[in-house]
């Protein structure tokens, strides 16, 4: 099940409770540590979707409640910036004596600011991610907005934010003052990627130029143009995984499996875990992604399980026609499948109202170019209807299917 649920305890004592996303395969390239935005909690859309597009990259990723949020011990009112700068280094040494230290931390919003200052602490990081930083942690002090004073004068208040209450004591705002991150970061000696939206209206994008400036060199940016602060479009979420496993390829020391992928002796591994309907296919040698589309409940990060079933038919023409050619030698250059699915009624059915009176048809429309004659061409297409697949298609098929033990 992705994710694996966990717990641990950190240096007060508080259990906090935390997922752990693995890659299909169960062999991670690395591992990464996620810090969710503030007032957020592992279980925020944006993080769910970022933990599992990098488990589909490969990345292993420990996403976690910080003290008093979620499902973790503890009172917000009582914690501080810095506590959840601890909090990550506890998960950090959790994860490390689980299965192996991280290599990378990526944090959103002030999560971001919060794993910049971790990361000068835990030797084992080679890179840093932050989506939606700011500059300064006292930047969300302008989300307390009037309760500032209340805060001030009565030790702690109660604060909506996102239409949540919250109880924010004076130590929290205290102590996000004490936290400048301009020279901080120049002790900084990791690689960074700084990812903002410059339509952010909650954290301006001039806070990236500001971190970007001060952080040394190697340090990339990348803009997510068109995202808005909590990164609520689903499509940002799978671009930001993309642009990060990318990155982490030449700025991370990624000990890539040599063997082929366990799909446990079977010739396909397929694997749907989540609240989504997003499933990982898995071959020996091969890892892509199904989906359902947005409108029926699906994330849409991949095609359906027809689209699948109509490639399939597809590709398997196009190299059979590819192959006959080449056995004829005949010059044919390229080979385009157009496919459709639907049901039909049958042509003799008496009952059209019976759903068995219906059949299955896909309809395919073949492309061919070449220097090729009208009996080559016509050929081509009697060689089509022979393809495996095809021909599969057409036969009596039996699906036996049981649980595993």
């Amino acid at each position: 099940m992705n994710p694996k649920r966990l717990t641990f305890t950190n240096r007060n004592g508080l259990e906090l409770a935390a997922h752990l996303y693995l890659p299909a395969n169960q062999k991670p390239s690395f591992f990464a540590l996620f810090a969710h935005c503030f007032t957020c909690s592992k279980n925020f859309s944006t993080v769910t979707r970022i933990c599992t597009a990098l488990s589909q990259n490969g990345i292993a990723t420990l996403s976690f409640d910080f003290t008093g949020l979620g499902m973790s011990e503890g009172e917000f009112a009582e914690s501080t910036f810095s506590s959840n700068v601890s909090d990550l280094l506890d998960a950090s040494e959790f994860l490390t004596k689980e299965d192996q230290a991280p290599k990378m931390l990526i944090g959103h919003s002030l999560g971001g600011a919060a794993v910049l200052y971790a990361a000068a602490e835990l030797g084992e990081v080679k890179a840093i991610v932050t989506i939606a930083a700011p500059a300064y942690p006292a930047h969300v002090r302008h989300l307390l907005g009037d309760s500032l004073e209340d805060i001030a004068k009565n030790g702690s208040a109660e604060v909506n934010i996102g239409g949540r209450p919250f109880r924010i004591g004076k130590s929290f705002v205290d102590d996000l003052e004490q936290k400048p991150l301009g020279t901080f970061l120049k002790k900084i000696r990791k690689s960074l990627l700084i990812m903002h939206s410059p339509q952010d209206e909650i954290v301006e994008i001039s806070n990236a130029a500001e971190i970007y400036s001060a952080a040394f060199h190697p340090k990339s940016f990348i803009s997510l143009d068109g995202a808005d602060h909590l990164v609520s479009n689903p499509k940002d979420s799978e671009y930001i995984a993309e642009m990060i496993g990318s990155w982490s390829k030449r700025y991370v020391a990624i000990e890539l499996a040599e063997e082929e992928n366990d799909t446990r002796g079977n010739q396909v591994f397929v694997r749907l875990s989540g609240d989504k309907y997003t499933t990982e296919v898995m071959t020996p040698n091969h890892h892509l992604i199904a989906d359902e589309p947005s409108e029926v409940g699906g994330a849409d990060l991949g095609p359906n399980p027809y689209d699948l079933l109509m490639a399939s038919l597809g590709s398997c023409t196009a190299m059979t026609l590819k192959m006959y050619a080449e056995r004829k030698k005949w010059p044919l250059e390229e080979v385009s499948v157009f496919l459709n699915h639907e049901k039909v009624h049958l042509a003799d059915s008496e009952n059209p109202e019976v759903p068995s009176a219906k059949v299955s048809q896909f309809t395919r429309i073949i492309e061919i170019e070449g220097d090729l004659d009208s009996e080559q061409r016509q050929k081509l297409l009697e060689i089509s209807n022979k393809c495996p697949v095809h021909k599969t298609l057409q036969e009596e098929i039996v699906i036996q299917t049981m649980l595993s033990k």
